[in-house]
């Protein structure tokens, strides 16, 4: 191949390439599919007021078209009379004689609106009566009928004639007629009118309309302004009320009810969500403070018993002392844990009649015994039956002596302690009262949680492992009643159980009666 001919086939493969080019562009925009049409959103205030227009137009353009027939009508039907009046009376031909000549008009002369061309048996013009510019359009033997007709001009104008023809006995045919200028002129003028009247009309109609369709679509505006409130979180907004006897106001019920549920449905999801981190994070603190009560018994032990196995320890008595001491602190510790963790099981506990005055006086002398310096009393108050409760006695008595070894331990030896029995209306009261320290507001909010200790090193000194209380209230609890404290700061506290009451039956009452006879 030639360069010259290589340098012309260089052009028609680029003609190619860009034919191609420009069909597959072409073909991949049409397989795209069209943007979608957005259309744009007419309130409905301006469709309601547009409707409404357009209803009352077509009524009126109806009403119009019908007034303007039958006024046309009537009009026309005033002319056709005037006409047939003109044919019975001076459009007659007169009678011919020998003294007047056969072309003399009648004596009676028309009025000049009208049209009137006569003619005799012999062509000849008796009469000829036109006093317009225009003039109809006749036939060639003058003869349009006897019925009127409307005819137009020669001229061809805008004016239009109403004509008739009348037969005389003796051959003579005279056309008479009357132009619509006046009928026209009226019907225009209606037209005219009913036209701007309508106009008026309309606007009056349109201004009044979109007022009162928007004073009648206030709710719903208000129904719009409630839900965008409580999508921007205002969960509390509702609708205002309305007559439920409407359908706005039942709408309004509707949603005032469905906001309120999902209200409940929201506080009570959130209520669940809390509670379940709450639960969580009292769980990961239960499980990191038992962990660190239960590492500190097991590491005094191991370190003892390294102690006593590399032959270090000179006092063996004394290291097998302390190593049985903190193996019953651990063992204390896991019995603890275990009765929680039956009671958080809700197992049944054991039903019998307990008298919490008799346990009382023996939670006193016990306590007496353990601290004889102490100031420990006894005080019953008054109130309607017995102290008596049905439960577990042995988990009652616990629920004392946590309460009195409570108070033992964290006053000082100079504070009283009181233990006071009694009725309180349906239930057995119980409380335990001190004269120490008390506690602070925070300090009473958690005295009740597992392992808290509003003095940790004292407490842990004492041998306390921090659940005391929780046991007290978990069993409290479990038999159907509260425990409450009272407390502030350098006035002692006050742990008051309150327990349901045995019911003295009439049964029992007679034979407490004859018992104390006896």
């Amino acid at each position: 191949m030639s360069p010259t001919s290589g340098a012309r086939s260089t052009p028609a493969t680029s003609g190619c390439c860009t034919r191609c080019a420009a069909w597959v562009t072409s073909c991949a925009n049409r397989d795209e599919p069209a943007a979608p049409i957005v259309r744009q959103g007419v309130p409905l205030r301006v469709g309601l007021v547009a409707a409404t227009l357009v209803l009352v137009a077509c009524g009126l353009l109806a009403s119009g078209i019908a007034v303007t027939t039958i006024m046309r009508h009537s009009l026309e039907n005033r002319v056709d009379q005037t006409l047939l009046e003109a044919s019975r009376g001076w459009a007659q031909a007169p009678a011919r004689s020998s003294s007047m000549p056969a072309e003399g008009p009648n004596p009676a002369r028309p009025p000049s609106n009208f049209y009137v061309r006569g003619v005799d048996p012999d062509g000849r013009m008796w009469m000829a009566v036109n006093d317009r510019d225009a003039e109809p359009v006749l036939p060639d033997d003058n003869d349009v009928g006897p019925e009127p007709v409307t005819v137009h001009s020669v001229n061809h104008s805008n004016v239009t004639w109403r004509a008739m023809t009348v037969r005389g006995p003796d051959g003579t045919v005279t056309t008479v007629a009357v132009d619509l200028s006046d009928v026209q002129s009226t019907v225009r003028a209606l037209v005219w009118s009913q036209a701007g009247i309508g106009a008026a009309v309309l606007l009056v109609l349109g201004v009044l309309g979109y007022a009162v369709v928007h004073r009648s679509l206030r709710p719903l505006t208000e129904v719009e302004e409630t839900a965008a409130a409580i999508a921007a979180g205002q969960l509390d907004r509702r609708v205002p009320q309305r007559d439920p006897r409407t359908e706005v106001g039942r709408l309004s019920l509707a949603l005032n009810g469905m906001l309120a549920q999902i209200q409940r449905a929201v506080a009570s999801s959130e209520s669940s969500a809390e509670d379940a981190r709450t639960s969580e994070e009292r769980m990961r603190r239960f499980i990191t403070d038992a962990s660190h009560e239960l590492r500190t018994p097991l590491t005094t032990i191991r370190g003892f018993a390294e102690l006593y196995r590399q032959g270090a320890a000179r006092d063996v008595e004394m290291l097998m002392s302390r190593i049985e001491s903190e193996s019953r602190r651990m063992g204390l510790l896991v019995e603890d844990l275990l009765l929680l963790a039956r009671l958080d099981a809700q197992r049944p506990l054991e039903q019998r009649r307990v008298d919490l005055l008799a346990m009382a006086t023996d939670a006193v002398h016990d306590a007496r015994s353990i601290a004889p310096k102490r100031s420990i009393t006894l005080d019953v108050f008054d109130g309607p039956g017995t102290p008596e409760v049905l439960g577990d006695e042995a988990r009652l008595r616990q629920v004392l002596g946590n309460l009195v070894a409570n108070a033992l331990q964290h006053t000082p030896e100079t504070a009283g302690i009181a233990l006071r029995v009694g009725t309180d209306g349906d239930d057995a009261v119980l409380e335990v009262c001190d004269e120490g320290p008390g506690m602070s507001p925070e300090d009473a909010q958690r005295v009740f949680e597992r392992f808290y200790r509003t003095d940790s090193s004292r407490a842990r000194a004492s041998g306390g492992t921090g659940l005391g209380l929780s046991i007290v209230d978990s069993l409290v609890f479990a038999h159907g009643g509260t425990v409450t404290v009272s407390t502030a700061p350098g006035e002692g506290c006050r742990f008051r159980v309150q327990l349901p009451r045995i019911s003295e039956t009439p049964v029992a009452a007679s034979s407490a009666d004859n018992s104390s006879r006896v």
